[in-house]
């Protein structure tokens, strides 16, 4: 067990950490309106898809996949922890990217960041203590599944409303502040994890065998979990794209700030959580541009004929 992986980090950090988070929130939802939860209801079938492989399959197959590969209790952990997260705020612009449905994904990003105060805590016990990887490690954890919905609460569901109720007062600058918003906050996002990485260069490069592998491992497995429940269900191309991209996606930062908050000990699911904020970044842009260049080539392709 990695129990010797310790990460330095201040009280300052998590205040960081979860102002991002609020910041991120509050701007994915300055263009959200009432109207589009109830599109939602009438046209729930995309939705609801990407909704159960994000938290039905993805954390049942993480349990699954760590318990058969007897992976570290404390990566495992890590893992499941990551997997009970909602959809990443990112998606929606690698969506955009990829021509993919943004409205799918945007109004998913939603519901899941909803739905995360309660599912994220319960998923995570669930397949915690499920796991018999993982079993010993989180009853050792000290975990208040309260504690964990309030703080979802704080840095998800208030920017959340917050974030709608201005861009209904003033739509203009919900129009024109949305993408710098989405900008900032995802450069500040990476330059969060890049100083946590260079403070703890040392713990990261001993243990890079042991998580990046995982990690890359993990991301792909969500994808392919996002993917084929779409495919599966016959949805659309521009469809498909939105809950592929969403499940594979993940709101890491919300796991670190779990993390940061309960549990600042547990080095190794640190690192799980920090290499995922960088990774699923890389992999969702890589397939958002190659689907944005397919689309390209084809309609120069029928052009061309």
């Amino acid at each position: 067990m990695l129990t010797d992986v310790q990460i330095a980090f201040n009280p300052e950090s998590l205040i960081v950490l979860n102002l991002i988070l609020a910041l991120m929130m509050f701007g994915v939802s300055l263009t959200l309106r009432v109207e589009d939860f109830r599109q939602i209801v009438r046209a729930p079938v995309a939705p609801a898809i990407g909704l159960v492989a994000q938290f039905i399959f993805l954390p049942a197959a993480t349990a699954a996949v760590t318990w058969y590969f007897n992976v570290d209790p404390e990566l495992a952990l890590g893992m499941i922890l990551v997997a009970s997260c909602p959809g990443g705020t990112f998606s929606n612009i690698m969506t955009y990217i990829g021509r993919g449905n943004v409205a799918v994904s945007v109004s998913m990003t939603a519901v899941s960041s909803l739905a995360a105060i309660v599912m994220t805590p319960f998923n995570f016990v669930l397949y915690g203590q499920l796991n018999p990887v993982t079993q010993d490690l989180i009853q050792q954890i000290a975990i208040n599944p309260m504690s964990i919905f309030l703080l979802t609460t704080l840095v998800l569901a208030i920017p959340l409303v917050l974030g709608m109720a201005v861009g209904s007062r003033y739509p203009n600058f919900a129009k024109r502040a949305e993408a710098p918003f989405r900008i900032v906050s995802l450069f500040v996002f990476l330059a969060f994890v890049v100083i946590a990485f260079s403070s703890n260069t040392d713990v990261f490069l001993q243990h890079i065998g042991s998580f990046a592998v995982l990690v890359i491992g993990h991301n792909a497995l969500a994808l392919s979990i996002g993917a084929l429940s779409a495919y599966v269900s016959r949805l659309s191309i521009a469809d498909r794209r939105a809950v592929t991209l969403e499940v594979g996606i993940q709101n890491s930062g919300l796991a670190l700030s779990i993390l940061f908050t309960f549990f600042p000990q547990h080095g190794g699911m640190l690192i799980i959580a920090a290499f995922w904020g960088v990774w699923h970044l890389v992999s969702g842009l890589t397939l958002a541009v190659f689907w944005n260049w397919r689309h390209v080539n084809r309609q120069v392709t029928y052009a061309g004929q």
